[in-house]
């Protein structure tokens, strides 16, 4: 029984040795070209083209190129008539830079439902203010504190002589504690305040121009 298993073993090999080199033959060679020429380190994808791949700002509408800011120019007063005044700025000032702002908000929605026209509405540069106190015991001085006072304006044009006021009484009886409230005339030099002074940039410009 042995012998026959035996027989029947080296006859499945023969065959299968047969068999071996027509599969082979027959079986086509798959080779990737990387993997046979390009070694374990590089990497050759880094090199090939994408064809835009990625790419998405061409998908966006072309928008026109920015210009630059000109210079804020200061805009032509209306003048007063006999039932209108002028050009006229409320001013609010004080301490505390949030009431400030709200009171300044209140005059700018009074003036809409009042139907009175506001020319624009604008904050000034902060002024700061240090107080000094002198030693007991020597004539040395030391900042005690430092009051930063912060100023809204809101540009009124053509307010009526009979509205006004009204309009005045209004913002006097809703005027809050601490802020103070101005109203006067436009002119340059109210302009010229609205830009914080640069005195060695304006030195350069005058050498310059020499």
């Amino acid at each position: 029984m042995n012998h026959v298993f035996r027989k029947l073993q080296v006859t499945v090999t023969q065959q299968a040795s047969i068999l071996s080199p027509s599969l082979c033959r027959t079986a086509p060679s798959i080779q990737h070209p990387v993997w046979c020429t390009a070694s374990v380190g590089d990497r050759e994808y880094k090199g090939m083209p994408t064809h835009g791949i990625g790419r998405w700002k061409y998908l966006l509408p072309r928008q026109a190129p920015k210009k630059k800011k000109d210079k804020t120019q200061m805009k032509q007063m209306v003048s007063a008539t006999d039932t209108a005044y002028g050009t006229l700025n409320v001013k609010v000032s004080g301490y505390d830079m949030t009431v400030v702002e709200h009171y300044s908000q209140y005059i700018h929605n009074l003036c809409n439902r009042l139907g009175i026209q506001v020319a624009e509405s604008y904050a000034l540069p902060t002024k700061s203010t240090e107080v000094m106190l002198m030693q007991e015991q020597g004539n040395k001085m030391y900042v005690e504190a430092v009051l930063k006072t912060h100023q809204r304006v809101v540009q009124l044009s053509s307010l009526n002589t009979s509205l006004c006021p009204i309009f005045v009484d209004v913002l006097l009886k809703n005027q809050p504690e601490g802020v103070q409230l101005s109203v006067k005339e436009h002119t340059e030099a109210d302009f010229q305040a609205r830009f914080k002074a640069r005195p060695e940039l304006e030195g350069l410009i005058a050498q310059i121009n020499q």
